[in-house]
């Protein structure tokens, strides 16, 4: 099936690991030029040599708002067009709540719904004008039903759903998608301390129907989608992917 992206410009941020990587790497193999943003250079500078002239890496903190909404200028000089965003960045810091620092709490918001927010705005702009857009919030599960330990991170990406059904109602009649994806569990760095210990990783797994953890490369497809012009009657949804944990009976 040919996605039309050919040609297609976007910016994913998290994007030196983990689903932000595979994002990048599915939406380069659709020919779109991508605006990857993550801390780590060395994990970029390797998806730069991986598809040159492809990637642009930007280095970049997702708690300085100036920097978050200058990757819209950063896509707009190096490629000349912007047509998704891939709001990927998050962090999900695990523990008690009551032992939780008030600056770790407003971190986790910073990162995970201010971030959004801020670079959703600056591309609206671009992608209200030229009249067509996509933005594509990654959530989680967390943000479907509130885990334990995870208070922080759940109540972020509940946010995250929520404005992604709020903003889908504002653009939608001026050419502008919003979707979120809630991402159950894959086996990615963050999930390292699960994976490399057999009984935790056995508990895990039994919550899930599928049997097992997602993969990477599953991921991407389902951006490309979403990001794709066949997705242009899609806005406002959820699409979960987890092998059936958040519905299991």
């Amino acid at each position: 099936m040919d996605l039309q992206l050919d040609g297609h410009v976007a910016i994913v941020t998290g994007a030196s690991r983990g689903l932000g990587r595979a994002a990048v790497l599915a939406l380069v193999h659709e020919g779109v030029r991508v605006v990857a943003a993550a801390r780590s250079s060395d994990a970029l500078a390797e998806l730069v040599e991986a598809s040159p002239g492809r990637v642009h890496a930007v280095t970049c903190d997702m708690e300085e708002a100036d920097a978050v909404a200058g990757l819209v200028d950063e896509a707009l000089e190096s490629f000349g067009r912007l047509d998704v965003v891939v709001n990927n960045a998050g962090i999900a810091p695990a523990g008690p709540f009551e032992d939780q620092d008030p600056g770790e709490w407003s971190r986790v918001f910073a990162v995970n719904v201010t971030a959004p927010a801020v670079l959703s705005r600056a591309a609206g702009r671009v992608m209200l004008a030229q009249g067509h857009g996509r933005i594509i919030n990654v959530a989680s599960t967390s943000g479907l039903k509130g885990k334990p330990y995870l208070v922080s991170y759940s109540a972020t990406k509940g946010a995250m759903l929520r404005m992604t059904e709020a903003l889908a109602a504002e653009w939608a009649g001026r050419g502008v998608q919003v979707v979120a994806i809630a991402p159950g569990a894959f086996d990615t760095d963050a999930q390292s301390a699960v994976t490399e210990d057999p009984e935790m990783l056995r508990r895990r797994l039994r919550k899930i129907p599928a049997g097992r953890m997602g993969r990477t490369e599953e991921f991407g497809p389902m951006v490309c989608y979403l990001a794709s012009p066949l997705a242009s009657f899609v806005t406002g949804a959820t699409f979960v992917i987890d092998g059936g944990e958040a519905h299991k009976l």
